[in-house]
């Protein structure tokens, strides 16, 4: 048997996924939870073969779950669960170790097929994230942005956790000039949130980590 654990925060997709899998005489739903501490302390007593993990979670950032994950159960794979389909966002967690990114709606059989896929040691995404990847890929818009010099300076500040009115404070710059700054960055590197900007421009060498 295959055992599957699923976390995500609303109730209704976390019961539609637990009875679309229950279905699958193979697979065996040993945990639902609703959020990251309940999982931890849960996986630690139960450890599955396949984590179907909700992206955005009341007390966790999930990408930053995954690398811990994989260290902690290194023959969990782990499936990402998500309404964001941003490229920066999906290369994010598939760089930390995810095996896989499906978006919550897609159909019962992809997510199936998603499963069969990561556990023959493939990386799967459903096919609205695949389409998004291949035409990143194709127009190149994967390649590092550029940046002008108080962008990097913002993205550096915002990496060692300073705030907008901070980091306007020792720019000498308006908080407004800030915002706009980050909302650039945000749309440069095609991400979902400036956290998400940060980490890719430390992947690419913009930035050094603080």
């Amino acid at each position: 048997m295959i055992k599957i654990a699923i976390t995500d925060d609303h109730p209704l997709l976390l019961e539609g996924l637990k009875n679309i899998l229950a279905k699958e005489d193979i697979l065996e739903i040993v945990g639902g939870y609703a959020d990251a501490q309940s999982m931890l302390a849960n996986l630690a007593l139960h450890p599955v073969d396949v984590l179907l993990l909700d992206i955005n979670l009341p007390d966790a950032n999930s990408i930053e779950l995954i690398k811990p994950l994989r260290k902690s159960y290194p023959n969990m794979h782990i499936i990402m669960l998500s309404v964001h389909n941003e490229y920066a966002v999906v290369n994010s967690a598939l760089h930390e170790g995810a095996s896989g990114y499906i978006q919550k709606n897609a159909s019962a059989d992809e997510i199936r097929l998603g499963i069969d896929t990561i556990l023959q040691g493939k990386k799967f995404l459903c096919a609205q994230t695949r389409s998004v990847v291949d035409q990143k890929n194709k127009d190149g818009l994967n390649s590092i942005p550029k940046l002008t010099r108080r962008e990097k300076e913002i993205l550096a500040e915002a990496a060692s956790g300073l705030t907008t009115p901070q980091i306007a404070d020792k720019l000498f710059i308006s908080p407004h000039t800030v915002e706009s700054h980050r909302k650039n960055l945000i749309e440069k590197f095609q991400a979902s949130n400036l956290s998400s900007a940060i980490k890719l421009a430390i992947e690419y060498g913009l930035i050094r980590p603080s």
